[in-house]
């Protein structure tokens, strides 16, 4: 455990249903407030309009709590934050940390194009970050220090991000109006004061920068934990075709909802075998030493 009355959150984007990778994160994050005796917290993150759905949403609530897993506070939706978001601007705008980046759609996909590192990531150059504020039409970035940042993962150890290794001033508001991600999650982990961040290594490149906007804006530091993805049983990323299987198409197949809360146990150290559980058995079992930090790779008959 990280602390005394930990306060953590998931926050899924209601894109489609949850498939085992995201239900084992929000379990790791549960176990984690639980065995503190602190809060949890489901958050939607549907910033991106065109992309999200609130049936979509509504459905991973059921599924969440069909496993036992329910906000201790009620669900805000991002789409509903957009006050919030425009005054964190605002304060950015202040302090002259937001400049404007009139590069085009086409522009960024010449960059995305383009030679990349070894971990397949093309940093954004900063192009705009000495363009004048003559349009109203430009998206919005944030200008970051040239330091390092340095956190310690509570499943990964000591992390250092180095300048060099960063992906470029993020993007805070987007040219079509949209608030983009590191701008909503900072915003809205500082508002509902979460102590703890967990969800998998895919996202470990974006803790950086958020710990920067966090710092721009005057707001606290949570623990980050990134654990390892789940797989297809031959080692793939899960997708459409293999292994992103939801709770209910799992049902159907004769898995019960036991068997699944063993497995996502088995796979984060609670459990020496998979044998069907409820999930408070779990609590007393869940420590972040015991956490695997290799990939895990689904059930044949779950894919």
């Amino acid at each position: 455990m990280l602390g005394a009355m930990t306060i953590g959150r998931f926050a899924p984007s209601p894109t489609g249903i949850l498939h085992l990778g995201n239900l084992r994160t929000a379990l790791a994050s549960w176990l984690s407030a639980r065995t503190t005796g602190g809060r949890w917290i489901i958050r939607m993150e549907d910033v991106d309009g065109p992309r999200c759905h609130r049936k979509f949403g509504e459905a991973q609530l059921q599924d969440l709590a069909a496993l036992g897993m329910e906000s201790d506070v009620p669900v805000i939706w991002q789409s509903d934050r957009g006050e919030a978001y425009r005054a964190a601007l605002d304060t950015l705008h202040g302090l002259n940390r937001l400049y404007p980046c009139h590069c085009t759609r086409k522009d960024l996909q010449l960059l995305a194009s383009a030679p990349h590192d070894e971990d397949g990531l093309r940093p954004y150059p900063n192009l705009c970050r000495h363009r004048s504020w003559e349009s109203s039409e430009a998206a919005l970035r944030l200008r970051l220090p040239d330091a390092a940042v340095e956190w310690l993962d509570a499943a990964l150890g000591p992390q250092r991000d180095d300048p060099s290794t960063l992906t470029g001033d993020p993007l805070l508001f987007r040219r079509d109006g949209l608030f983009a991600y590191h701008l909503a999650v900072v915003v809205d982990d500082g508002f509902q004061g979460v102590t703890e961040v967990v969800r998998g290594t895919d996202l470990r490149s974006a803790t950086a920068t958020q710990i920067r906007l966090q710092e721009a804006l005057g707001l606290s530091r949570p623990a980050y934990a990134h654990l390892g993805l789940v797989t297809a049983p031959d080692g793939s990323r899960l997708g459409k075709r293999a292994g992103a299987l939801g709770l209910q198409a799992l049902r159907q197949r004769g898995i019960g909802t036991d068997e699944i809360i063993a497995w996502l146990g088995w796979s984060l150290g609670c459990l020496d075998r998979v044998e069907p559980c409820a999930i408070l058995e779990l609590v007393p079992h869940f420590h972040w030493s015991k956490v695997p930090l290799e990939k895990v790779a689904l059930p044949e008959k779950w894919a």
